[in-house]
């Protein structure tokens, strides 16, 4: 059974970035990946990868005071909670809904990345061509690695 409490990211993936917490995507993904760094198993996962950064950027919340926080223990509701009082600027909610809903449909962004997602897609699911956001990568991306068949 999986624990989101204590997650052992070496067996399982995080959760989805979609998974909403306060109306922010990608939230419960970001406290599974830091829980689990905590307890010395975040696997390949990387903390803080680009999408924690822009998670950051929006609320204004230094990485190592969100990993202060969580290495004391805290449950998702307390974890908002810390969100919540530190964001700068403050957030109003249609803010984050729309921040989510942007971050939720975001393409690989430059030439680049554009290369680095098609070359990702090819090595792990050639011959799909619904996987178009960010998003849907990293979930497809999770379920491969722990033996899903794309």
């Amino acid at each position: 059974m999986i624990s989101y409490h204590t997650p052992d990211l070496t067996q399982h993936p995080p959760r989805s970035p979609r998974v909403r917490l306060g109306g922010f995507v990608h939230l419960p993904r970001l406290l599974d990946k830091c829980r689990a760094l905590v307890l010395g198993r975040l696997g390949d996962y990387v903390y803080p990868c680009p999408l924690d950064k822009r998670l950051f950027a929006f609320t204004g919340i230094d990485p190592e005071a969100f990993l202060a926080e969580v290495k004391l223990g805290r449950s998702d509701t307390e974890m908002l909670a810390f969100v919540e009082r530190s964001m700068k600027p403050v957030r109003f909610a249609h803010e984050i809904e729309s921040w989510s809903h942007w971050l939720e449909h975001l393409a690989p962004g430059d030439a680049g990345r554009h290369a680095m997602f098609a070359d990702s897609l090819r090595e792990i699911a050639p011959g799909r061509s619904d996987i178009r956001t960010s998003f849907d990568r990293l979930e497809l991306d999770d379920y491969v690695t722990f033996g899903g068949a794309a």
